[in-house]
């Protein structure tokens, strides 16, 4: 943990997030209805529901891109607007040109911006940051590739390296794994896994049966939002949440089948 988190914790020691009685609509169409949300320090929350349920919309609150039409958003106890710098973010897609020529490095970099970087660019500081970020993902022996060369799985690490880089106290991830393999979907969760020793997770997915293995709450989101513990998650519950049938399928369920029969 850096030692500005380790100050921050010291303060305060209340929720990371919380939402209270938060309602928010898209031009008159209702997207949250009295929504309320508790996520302490070291939760790994699963934000889960259908297309149009509003868990993007949740992110967008916590970051204070949005506002809510009623209730209240903090974050450390203090409004989003105060507390931006403390988050991490990897958005679902990222909106570089592909043309563009940049490497590895100047993509993480990015991620310094608004940190303070100096008219004459980065600063020593601010490479040292992105090295860190690059070891922490282990992509640090590319970090002089060309961006737009690097496989799905690579591009995602890179993408989390720049959402590490300003040393958040909170990650938000929306749909970090969308359009990758099983392979490396199950190496992005372990890497998260291995972070959430030190930060607290917001993840947004839907592919609930994957993450289960990892995150420790589970938001069930539809206007309406429930929260529950992993443990209590089931089929039913999913059903009732996105308004049909749905099989909860654990990824690793083969292995664990070999495993008990060897």
């Amino acid at each position: 943990m850096s030692k500005r988190a380790a100050m921050n914790e010291t303060r305060y020691s209340g929720p990371v997030v919380e939402l209270k009685h938060v309602s928010f609509a898209y031009q008159g169409t209702p997207v949250l209805d009295d929504v309320s949300l508790i996520v302490d320090h070291r939760d790994f929350l699963s934000v889960v529901g259908p297309n149009g349920g509003g868990k993007t919309t949740i992110l967008k609150l916590i970051l204070g891109l949005i506002k809510p039409a009623k209730g209240t958003v903090r974050l450390f106890g203090a409004s989003p607007e105060n507390t931006r710098h403390r988050i991490g973010y990897m958005p679902q897609y990222a909106s570089l040109d592909p043309l563009f020529p940049v490497s590895v490095l100047d993509v993480v970099l990015m991620g310094r911006l608004g940190q303070g970087m100096s008219l004459w660019g980065y600063s020593r500081s601010d490479r040292r940051c992105a090295e860190e970020a690059l070891e922490k993902v282990e992509m640090a022996p590319l970090r002089d590739r060309p961006f737009f060369q690097l496989s799905g799985g690579q591009f995602q690490r890179v993408l989390l390296a720049r959402a590490l880089v300003s040393n958040p106290d909170l990650l938000l991830l929306d749909e970090p794994t969308s359009n990758v393999d099983v392979a490396i979907e199950t190496g992005l969760y372990e890497l998260l896994h291995r972070l959430n020793e030190q930060l607290t997770i917001i993840l947004v997915t839907h592919d609930l049966g994957f993450v289960s293995r990892y995150v420790n709450k589970v938001a069930c989101v539809n206007r309406r939002l429930l929260t529950h513990p992993t443990c209590e998650i089931t089929g039913e519950m999913i059903s009732a949440i996105y308004g049909s049938h749905v099989h909860m399928i654990r990824h690793d369920a083969k292995e664990r089948d070999r495993i008990s029969h060897d």
